[in-house]
């Protein structure tokens, strides 16, 4: 287990110390602010939550090293923050020895992320940190803003500059930040090793109590998590409240529907400082602390949980045969209420699940959960309209014409007519117009159609008819 030391210094420099967990996952980061400087630990062993280190090599300054468990993410502590006023903010990140040995063993690296980024973003790559540092480092301290040790000021990172700090933030009121601090630790040998982390700057400076949002603080279950059906537990802890150890009880509820009523209790007692969630238990998770003084903390937290997407249904909206015959316009449903996207032949993907003067036949649809939780394998859909041109050139392409998707239909008949109403081909399921006359070829021109079939309409079938119009090209 990991631990966290808020140290909260007053007048005369008297220190009080108040104990809670550490985070390694960036979806429960312990919110902080500037009032005090944070003593927090990480131990030697890793533990890779945000980033699968098959799959995420690189991001920002961050990268996998050559060593086999070398991974972006070794041994971390996440942490949150909410600007409280404009101005620059900054940190000091220093390295401590253990206890009973004078020389800090860890070489530690940070990355920032925000602002108002989401945790699922920073652990699939999709957002890159604005601030970092991956140096090997050369004096106790790295961070954002100037260094204490040696008055170096911080600049953007690169490779190999060995300036352990980059530079300030430039925050607005009410913005949040993710602070990722690595511990790189080339001995790997079980053992916490600490760090002190201070907030700096000028927004800092000009008013300690103000600059981070210490309200945040009372969040202490972290941000609204939405997460992927099969991921690993979700750990809650009551220790990162203001509260801390100083603990009487402890009680656990969830609502699963989120409509306001209580589920079912999920433990109780003095002991109970964390629950695990798991997949796929969607809810929102209550905890009231009651405290040696005698008061209550409470909090909640909405986890969501997400699987990949399923197709319900593609309908085709003002349908381009019976009533529009120029619009080829389709809606995708999908089982499910995450956040998708989608694509169609290959296209870019969209957020609105409206396509426009989609092509007649046969179709191809992908979906994609914007949190993250997977894709579609690609899926035929059927468009069932008639193709604005052919030509018939023999080249294997567009050669014949008929209704795309007319085997779909009940009892269709098409009928195709020149300019002055000739009626020169009729056509079912199983034929198709090469566009001849009594086998001789007929010229380059508009041809109209008429569509006769059969649609259920409540229950009863109804004839309809459909005429338009199509271009021969030779």
């Amino acid at each position: 287990m990991r631990f966290l030391l808020f140290v909260i210094c007053v007048v005369f420099f008297f220190c009080t110390e108040i104990q809670a967990q550490n985070s390694a996952d960036c979806r429960t980061a312990i919110p902080v602010c500037a009032d005090a400087p944070i003593m927090g630990y990480a131990d030697g062993t890793g533990a890779i939550d945000d980033f699968d280190p098959e799959v995420i090599t690189e991001t920002g300054c961050l990268e996998k090293g050559s060593v086999s468990n070398a991974n972006i993410e070794n041994n971390t502590s996440w942490f949150v923050f909410r600007a409280g006023t404009e101005g620059q903010v900054g940190f000091d990140l220093e390295a401590l020895p253990v206890s009973g040995s004078g020389t800090p063993t860890a070489e530690w690296d940070f990355a920032v992320y925000g602002p108002d980024v989401n945790c699922v973003d920073i652990g699939t790559g999709a957002v890159q940190p604005i601030r970092c540092n991956y140096e090997v480092n050369n004096t106790r301290f790295t961070g954002l803003g100037v260094n204490p040790e040696n008055g170096q000021a911080g600049s953007p990172s690169v490779t190999q500059n060995l300036n352990t700090y980059d530079e300030y933030l430039d925050v607005l009121p009410g913005e949040i930040y993710y602070i990722l601090i690595n511990n790189f630790n080339t001995n790997f040998d079980d053992e916490r090793e600490p760090f002190m982390l201070t907030f700096t700057g000028s927004s800092v400076a000009a008013n300690q109590n103000t600059a981070l949002d210490c309200t945040l603080r009372d969040e202490f279950l972290g941000l609204d998590i939405t997460a992927c059906e099969g991921d690993p537990d979700i750990t809650l802890s009551a220790l990162n409240s203001p509260a801390g150890p100083d603990i009487t009880n402890i009680a656990w509820s969830v609502d699963y529907d989120d409509d306001g009523t209580i589920d079912a209790p999920l433990g109780s007692g003095p002991s109970a400082t964390e629950i695990s969630v798991s997949s796929p238990d969607s809810g929102r998770y209550f905890v009231d602390i009651t405290t040696d003084a005698g008061g209550h903390i409470l909090d909640d937290i909405l986890i969501t949980y997400y699987g990949t997407p399923v197709l319900d249904r593609v309908e085709t909206l003002n349908s381009n045969l019976s009533l529009d015959p120029d619009l080829n316009n389709i809606e995708v449903f999908v089982d499910g209420d995450g956040d998708y996207e989608y694509a169609i032949n290959e296209g870019e993907f969209q957020d609105e699940a409206i396509f426009n003067d989609v092509p007649p036949g046969i179709n191809i649809l992908v979906i994609n959960d914007k949190n993250g939780c997977g894709t579609t394998e690609p899926i035929e859909f059927l468009v069932v309209g008639y193709p604005k041109f052919f030509t018939p050139n023999n080249d294997g392409a567009n050669d014949t014409w008929n209704i795309k998707g007319i085997e779909t239909l009940t009892d269709p008949m098409v009928f195709v007519f020149d300019r002055y109403g000739k009626l020169l081909a009729q056509l079912s399921v199983n034929t198709s117009w090469d566009g001849t006359l009594n086998g001789n070829p007929l010229p380059s021109s508009t041809y109209w159609f008429k569509l006769e079939y059969g649609e259920q309409e409540n229950n009863v079938e109804v004839a309809k008819t459909t005429k338009a119009h199509f271009a021969l090209k030779r």
